[in-house]
Order: structure tokens, then sequence, then C-alpha cells
């Protein structure tokens, strides 16, 4: 069999591997066959778990075509494997889980966000022309009439819409002060946070471009907006960042390269079994957040994992599923579990890190 049938393998061994299945490779999996459902391809398979254990039936798919990508179907009841009822046992399994996948497909976010992000400002004024100025420094032009009016900026770039307002109060219910705990990098996050009166909404709606596009000029926008009087932190993806952090990163942009740390927020956490870790902005993008749970790993180890992960699929527009599996490495395979989140709201990418 070909490329399609050895990823279909692949995938279904790693499936099998998770914690919450086998807790390891089948000791013996073959494939059976594969047959056709709703246009797409499926595989079927016998594993056991040991060398005295009995078959028991699975099935990886749905692929299209010569795709080597699977739509997330890859499945076992650990029923015995009845080579008369193989076929139709898995085409069952398949049709139960179906409706499931559709409703994630129509809750998975949009592309391209909104993407939306808060200045803290400690007293409530800012200077529009300082901030046109500031703009052009990105090559970003700011006409003198916008269609915000007041203390908004509402105006068009590349197709795209760009908004900073100025809110002449703190941001409600001190969403940003208990969110900027989650900032291990800045001790001072909290106390910014508590501090600010007022805040600068900057948000982009792509209208139709490119997650890219549309991330790139927000970070240009969240950067010029920094260099106002007074600025005590940007409040974005989950958490409260240090203006010279954001800055720094911001740089990247102006070599074309990717500027991960403005995109995502990697928040770590200790729990009983270890160490836990979730990115945040990746939802943005489309994409499913991602979360290492109950790690031995080391903190900092942890949080470059999930930056080169995070890295990872927004450089190569990568689009990670559910029983598959990643690696930093060739010799690197760490399996991939689709499931809600326990630190990001939805459902989220476990990793077996």
């Amino acid at each position: 069999m070909g490329e399609q049938y050895q990823a279909a393998l692949k995938a279904m061994s790693a499936w099998l591997a998770d914690e919450h299945r086998l807790g390891a490779p089948p000791y013996k999996i073959e494939c059976t066959g594969d047959f056709l459902l709703h246009g797409l391809r499926y595989y079927l398979f016998r594993y056991k778990k040991h060398f005295w254990g009995r078959w028991l039936l699975g099935v990886c798919g749905g692929y299209e075509g010569n795709s080597l990508e699977h739509c997330g179907h890859v499945l076992s009841d650990k029923r015995s494997y009845d080579p008369a009822k193989a076929r139709e046992q898995a085409t069952a399994m398949v049709e139960r889980l179906r409706p499931h996948r559709m409703d994630q497909a129509q809750e998975k976010p949009e592309p391209a966000g909104p993407f939306l992000s808060f200045v803290l400002l400690e007293q409530d004024r800012w200077d529009p022309q300082k901030l046109r100025r500031d703009l052009a420094g990105w090559g970003i032009d700011c006409p003198q009439e916008t269609q915000g009016g007041g203390q908004s900026l509402v105006w068009e770039v590349e197709g795209m819409l760009a908004a900073i307002s100025l809110m002449p109060s703190p941001i409600p219910g001190g969403e940003a002060e208990e969110n900027a705990h989650s900032n291990y990098m800045w001790p001072g996050a909290a106390e910014a946070a508590k501090a600010h009166l007022a805040h600068l909404d900057v948000a982009v709606i792509s209208r139709g471009r490119p997650p890219e596009a549309a991330s790139a000029l927000h970070v240009k926008l969240c950067a010029a907006a920094l260099l106002q009087s007074g600025t005590l932190g940007l409040y974005t993806n989950g958490s409260v960042l240090q203006p010279e952090f954001y800055l720094e990163a911001a740089e990247l942009l102006r070599k074309g390269e990717l500027p991960i740390l403005n995109l995502v927020f990697v928040g770590l956490y200790r729990s009983e079994s270890g160490v836990g870790g979730y990115t945040c902005g990746l939802r943005q993008f489309g994409c499913h957040e991602l979360e290492v749970l109950d790690s031995t790993a080391d903190p900092d180890e942890l949080r470059s994992f999930l930056y080169d992960i995070a890295g990872y699929v927004l450089r190569e527009h990568v689009v990670l599923h559910g029983g598959e599996t990643i690696g930093l490495s060739a010799g690197q395979k760490l399996a991939l579990t689709l499931s809600p989140g326990v630190s990001v709201e939805g459902e989220s990418l476990k990793v077996a890190f």
C-alpha cells in the first residue's frame, strides 16, 4: 500500500498509544482493508494490546483523494475484530462521531480574528497626531479624516479595517488585573494592570484578508499605540505584557520574520504531577490552542517547546489533528489528543510532552 496507508497506520498507532487508551503502542497492528464513505477513504485495522490479547477493531480516516491528512475520524470502541462485520461496525462508529465532528467544524473560530488588544493607560488622554507619526514609522498611513470621529480612529489599511479608540475607564471587572497574574515573565504585570485608569482599544478586522496580514497589521498598530505617553502594559492573548517586551518582539516584522511572542502567549502553571502549559492566540488563526498537562519537563523547556510548536504551526500553515503525532526532531513523536480544554476555552490539542 502507499503513503496514505502509511499515514493512516501511523495515526491509528499514535491514537491507540495515548495514555487514555492503551497507554502504549499496540503489540501488533494490521490493516485489513479500506472503504469509501461520504466520498472519503477509511482504513480498517485490527490490533492487539498484548501478545495474548484478542484482536480488536480500529478505523482511521477519512482521506480525501491522495491527501495524507485525515478528517479526525480515528476510532476504536475496543470491540472484538470480526472480519465479516468489520466494515459495517467501522461505518457505524464513524457515523456516530460524524455529527459531533460537524458540530466542531461549525464551532471552529473564524480565521483572521478579529484581532483585539488593549493598551493600558495611566491617564485618560492620548495624542492621535503622535500615533499617526508612529504608525508612519511602520509604513501605515492614517488619514486626518477617519470614520471614527471623537476619540476613535477607524480607517482602511490594505483592504482591512483598523480601529484605535480611547476608552476613558479601566477594563471592566478587574479582568486585566486578574489575567496579568499569568505573566510569570513580568513580576510587575498585575500592579501595572491595577494602576490603569483608561485604555486604548486596538482592533483589526480582516475583511477576508489572510490571518497573517491581519495579525501583522495588528502588531504594528499595538506597537505604535504603546509609544503613547503613560502606557503601562498591553492586555493581549489572555495576559498583560510589558511595553518594552512587546516592542522588541515586534521588530522581527521589519526583518520579515514571524513575531511569535506578539502573536501567542504561553502560560505555565504547577500541577500536582508536574507542570502544565498552554497557548493563547492560535485560535485567532483558526487553529486549536495547544496544552501540555502534568509534564515532568523543566518549565523553561516546556515554554520553549510550546513556542516552537506554535511557531511551526503559524509559519508552515500546518493544521494539526487529534490522533496524529508531532515532534521537533526526526526521532521525537509526541501524540496529539483533541479534547475539552483545561486552561483554555473550547477544545484544545493536548501534546504528550
